[in-house]
């Protein structure tokens, strides 16, 4: 059997007491962070998903401006695209329908809730002159 002697200046290795104090505070640092980068990937995935309704409403803008205003075709086919992002409550009202004359203003208005629970509203305005 070996005996460690105590050296002046020098520690021994070995069982020290613990504080509890100090992991807990450690564990609850990590489990704030946790809450916080739950809430962080929420706000993006909404984010990126108004990201995708601007490119949609800015791509159905282009084709209203083509042929005069929203066909009744392509007005079903944006809300079949906006419901399978999971859009809920979608309403066109304030969208030109039908076709008007070259040059007229034309309004493509879009509004519903992302997620059922946050409600947008994404408006597109013709970029024709008269």
């Amino acid at each position: 059997m070996s005996v460690q002697k105590a050296i002046p200046g020098r520690r021994i290795l070995g069982k020290n007491d613990g504080n509890v104090a100090d992991v807990m505070t450690m564990g609850l640092c990590v489990l704030a962070m946790t809450a916080v980068m739950g809430a962080y990937l929420d706000n993006v995935e909404l984010i990126q998903q108004k990201g995708y309704i601007r490119q949609l409403s800015r791509n159905y803008i282009l084709k209203m401006e083509t042929v005069g205003g929203l066909s009744w075709e392509d007005a079903a086919a944006l809300r079949q695209e906006l419901a399978g992002m999971g859009i809920t409550d979608i309403d066109l009202g304030g969208t030109t329908f039908g076709e008007m004359g070259y040059g007229e203003r034309i309004l493509l208005h879009i509004r519903g809730k992302l997620k059922g629970e946050y409600a947008f509203e994404e408006s597109r305005v013709s970029t024709a002159k008269n």
